[in-house]
């Protein structure tokens, strides 16, 4: 599963580039860079192990080509998650002709000396560490995607739901890293408190909008929506990270 974990890797820091101020340029590159980089660090080098790292440069930048087009409208919003989802699938079934990564990073786990590294091994570490990554910016985006695609997100412009439930850009990642990692150390029931904590934060804001009816254009039927499906999606990206890592 190294070559899954590479590529979640670079999608995740693909995104977070995009999210910052930062050149144009910046993200494009971004995730070509780290595949190279971690490739070389955890020696995969033989063909299967290069063909699945072109294959994940490829993906990576149609996973940023492809979401970006879609926010400003050009292209449906099912075309960047289907590809993402797809990629990632065939990267899971066809990585066993990777190998077994080792190199420097294996090198590096043995050298520090913590048990629960060295106990990981390399295959696993980029597993976990591309997996904590998706929680972040990318998460943030999958879930975008899919409120757009099912109409809960109006066009550019006009009044959002999310402008009246603030946070949930950062409460969103936070929950994800929360959830995966409950269920990554075995304490997956205790995922549920970090949910059932989430409905009562919010029930008093939602009850509030209730009371006062349309804010700026948007009823509260358009922000329990928002928040539902949203919730629910966001938790439904850590739970299949668990799933993932449970393979690996």
């Amino acid at each position: 599963m190294s070559v899954v974990g590479v590529l979640l890797i670079a999608i995740g820091l693909t995104d977070l580039c995009r999210r910052q101020a930062l050149p144009f340029w910046a993200p494009v590159i971004a995730g070509p860079v780290m595949i190279i980089a971690f490739g070389l660090l955890a020696d995969l080098g033989s063909i299967g192990a290069v063909c699945l790292l072109v294959g994940s440069g490829l993906i990576t930048v149609a996973w940023l080509v492809l979401s970006g087009r879609s926010r400003v409208g050009a292209l449906h919003q099912a075309v960047p998650l289907t590809v993402l989802v797809a990629g990632v699938l065939v990267m899971i079934i066809l990585s066993p002709l990777a190998g077994t990564a080792g190199g420097v990073l294996a090198d590096w786990l043995r050298a520090t000396g913590w048990y629960g590294l060295v106990s990981v091994g390399p295959d696993r570490f980029l597993l976990v560490l591309g997996l904590f990554l998706i929680q972040l910016s990318t998460g943030n985006e999958i879930v975008r995607l899919v409120l757009a695609a099912t109409g809960t997100i109006k066009p550019f412009g006009e009044p959002q739901a999310s402008d009246q439930l603030r946070g949930g850009r950062l409460l969103g990642p936070l929950e994800r890293i929360f959830i995966f990692g409950l269920g990554f150390s075995g304490y997956a029931t205790a995922a549920g408190l970090v949910i059932a904590a989430k409905g009562l934060i919010r029930f008093p804001e939602l009850n509030a909008r209730r009371r006062g009816g349309s804010v700026t254009g948007v009823g509260i039927d358009e922000v329990t929506e928002y928040f539902l499906l949203g919730s629910f999606l966001s938790w439904l990206i850590s739970l299949a990270a668990i799933g993932v890592a449970a393979l690996g």
